[in-house]
């Protein structure tokens, strides 16, 4: 659709999901609890209209202006060009002692409408909000008499080209669903509250007529400065042709166990103990990504930053420097205040706008275990990785087993979301405890099935020989067998 035809709502999240904004000249519906957002959405669309140089109008039916400044005023906007008019239903009533004069509830809405609809054609504006229906219903007092005012106001503003967004909170003991049939388009906002963390907020665009705008649920918040939407990642929508490359580590013998290196484009899980090795081994690929002049984007959902740099100093590991020079950035995360939408939106924007070519996300089991009612937290992971893929950007994920020794459990399976999988261990031997790392998947391309020793030490990272002589070392009390290598010998 043409873009003079569509009204952005000055939110970039949601022009974003409606392939634009708004057709204009058009009544549309906002549904949505109390308190979920809806007079900043329309503020926030009455805002974006006057800085365009359109004329914006907010009729309340309940809240006073004042009540409206100190919306604006709590997210630093300036409602000076925003037309506010007040009509506050119930007011008759009030007067109804000094007059003792009744007004019956029909004539009582038939003035509420008429002192509104004149109010628009005196001030003749281009974008109007109505905050509510709900006092509308009120007065209307039947379903019947309800839908018809409806119908009339929709039909009132289709003739003077003016852009409306009706509220409503839906108060109603029954969901009217007839009244979502009204409006040329409907978006419903909703807010629920999980067992542990902060209230989650979500969108999704019911209808509107002509437009083929991105369906299903995406989540919001509501911050200082208004609504930001994090539309749904697809990443279907982003394919692009990546260009065959493998990435070094920096460690010849862990590139060779790898077939070369990690390849562009893929997702690597680094998963064992806690203790085994994995956020050090992170650490040296993001070392040398950023010596080789790349971006790299660092999550941690569980250490703090001090952690991960003071353990990769210990290991002769420097990246202080590296996030001076803004090659390398570190976020902390907090997933119990953090919807996964957000999560995916603030990595995408990494990778977009700041040209981010490596990102880390430690641990996923921090991330997993704050949101345990995220029924489809590994879909947001699936689509947040085949997008990174298609973008050219190499992922790895850290993901601690529980155990130490012996047979390892994990709370989900993300092996099979990853095309590389790292598995470290510890092993026992020689009245000593050993690491050991092996490669136990790669998708593309030949990789090493040896079982090699892994050291750390303050001169870095370590990839001993193949443990040729030892059997059971996955099992973490491998036995010393002499015959094994005489075995393989003899088999080649």
């Amino acid at each position: 659709m043409d873009a003079q035809r569509l009204a952005q709502t000055g939110i970039e999240g949601l022009d974003h999901i409606l392939v634009g904004g708004l057709p204009r000249n058009r009544v549309y519906l906002v549904q949505g609890d109390p308190g979920v957002g809806k007079t900043t959405l329309g503020l926030q669309f009455l805002l974006e209209g006057a800085r365009v140089g359109e004329t914006a109008l907010y009729i309340t039916l309940s809240e006073t202006a004042e009540e409206l400044k100190a919306v604006g005023d709590s997210h630093g906007w300036d409602l000076a060009p925003i037309h506010i008019y007040e009509q506050f239903v119930g007011e008759e009533e009030l007067r109804e002692e000094e007059s003792t004069v009744f007004y019956p509830a029909e004539i009582e809405l038939g003035e509420t409408i008429k002192e509104m609809l004149a109010a628009v054609d005196r001030i003749r504006p281009q974008r109007v909000v109505l905050d509510s229906l709900s006092e509308i219903r009120l007065l209307a007092q039947s379903t019947l008499r309800y839908r018809k005012q409806i119908l009339a106001l929709k039909q009132f503003f289709a003739g003077r080209s003016i852009t409306v967004l009706f509220l409503d909170d839906r108060t109603a003991e029954i969901n009217d669903l007839q009244l979502q049939s009204v409006p040329h388009g409907v978006i419903e906002l909703e807010r629920y509250t999980p067992l542990y963390g902060a209230a989650r907020r979500r969108l999704q665009l019911v209808k509107v007529r002509g437009l083929n705008f991105r369906d299903g649920y995406h989540d919001f918040s509501i911050v200082t400065g208004g609504i930001v939407v994090y539309p749904r990642l697809v990443a279907a929508e982003h394919r692009h042709v990546v260009r065959h490359e493998q990435i070094s580590s920096g460690l010849p013998e862990l590139d060779r166990m790898l077939g070369g290196g990690v390849d562009r484009g893929s997702s690597t899980v680094i998963m064992g103990p806690a203790g085994s090795g994995k956020s050090a081994l992170s650490s040296q690929y993001i070392s040398a990504a950023a010596a080789r002049g790349e971006k790299v984007s660092v999550y941690l959902f569980e250490e703090s930053k001090a952690s991960v740099l003071y353990r990769a100093k210990s290991l002769g590991i420097a990246l202080e420097d590296h996030l001076a020079s803004g090659m390398i950035t570190m976020r902390q995360v907090d997933p119990a205040q953090m919807q996964p939408g957000e999560f995916a939106h603030l990595v995408r924007d990494a990778v977009e706008k700041e040209g981010v070519r490596i990102v880390v996300i430690d641990s996923l089991n921090g991330y997993l275990n704050a949101v345990p009612e995220e029924r489809f937290l590994l879909l947001h992971l699936h689509e947040l990785l085949a997008f990174l893929g298609q973008k050219g950007v190499a992922t790895f994920l850290i993901f601690a087993q529980q155990g130490l020794v012996g047979p390892m459990h994990t709370v989900v399976d993300v092996s099979y979301l990853a095309d590389s999988v790292m598995l470290m261990r510890y092993y026992e031997a020689h009245g000593r405890i050993h690491k050991a790392i092996s490669i136990v998947k790669k998708r593309s391309g030949i990789h090493e099935t040896a079982i090699r020793e892994f050291a750390m030490s303050e001169d870095g990272i370590h990839i001993g020989p193949p443990l040729e002589n030892y059997r059971g070392v996955l099992s973490g009390i491998p036995t010393y067998d002499n015959t094994v290598r005489e075995i393989e010998e003899q088999a080649r």
